[in-house]
C-alpha cells in the first residue's frame, strides 16, 4: 500500500474520492432521469447520502486532519454545483423559491436537515423529526408539485456498483 499511497491521508483522500465519483455519477443520472422534479430527487437522494456510515466516518476524519477536510469540502462543492444546475434548469437562472430562498439555500437545507436528523437518531433522539421532515415536504411539494405522491422510505437502500 505505501508504494501506491506515500501516508494514511493520501488512502482516505483517494477513498474519498472514489466514493465521491461513484455519488456524483448516481446523482447526476438520477437528476436527468428526474429533471421535472429535482427538488424530490435531492431530497430522496439526501436521506441516502445522510445514512452513510462510511461518510460519517470521512467528516469525522476531516475534523482532525486537514488534507482530508480540504477534500471533502471540494467534493461537496462539486456535488452543491451539480444540484445548484438542475435547480437552475427547471425554476430559471434568477428564480427564489419559497420563502426568498436561493439555491445554494435550498441545496442547503435539502442536504443539512437529513444529516443532522440521521446524527440525531444516532445516539437516540428524534424530538420533532416527524414534524420537521412533514414540514419540508409540504415546502418541497409547494415549489415542486408532484403528479403523484410518493413517501421516502425510512431505510435507504444500498447501492453497489
Amino acid at each position: 500500500m505505501q508504494y501506491y499511497f506515500p501516508s494514511l491521508d493520501d488512502i482516505f483522500v483517494a477513498a474519498i474520492r472514489r466514493y465521491s465519483e461513484r455519488n456524483m455519477e448516481w446523482l447526476t443520472e438520477e437528476l436527468q432521469r428526474r429533471a421535472d422534479d429535482p427538488l424530490h430527487a435531492l431530497w430522496e437522494s439526501s436521506w441516502h447520502e445522510s445514512t452513510s456510515a462510511l461518510m460519517t466516518e470521512f467528516m469525522a476524519l476531516g475534523n482532525h486532519r486537514k488534507s482530508i477536510r480540504s477534500e471533502i469540502a471540494a467534493v461537496t462543492d462539486s456535488m452543491r454545483r451539480v444540484q445548484v444546475e438542475a435547480l437552475v434548469a427547471k425554476f430559471g437562472n434568477d428564480a427564489r423559491l419559497l420563502a426568498d430562498l436561493s439555491f445554494d439555500a435550498v441545496v442547503l437545507l435539502i442536504n443539512g436537515v437529513p444529516k443532522l436528523l440521521g446524527l440525531e437518531e444516532s445516539v437516540g433522539v428524534d424530538t420533532a423529526h416527524a414534524e420537521l421532515i412533514a414540514a419540508c415536504e409540504r415546502f418541497l411539494d409547494a415549489v415542486e408539485p408532484r403528479a403523484k405522491p410518493r413517501r421516502r422510505s425510512k431505510k435507504a437502500p444500498t447501492r453497489r456498483r
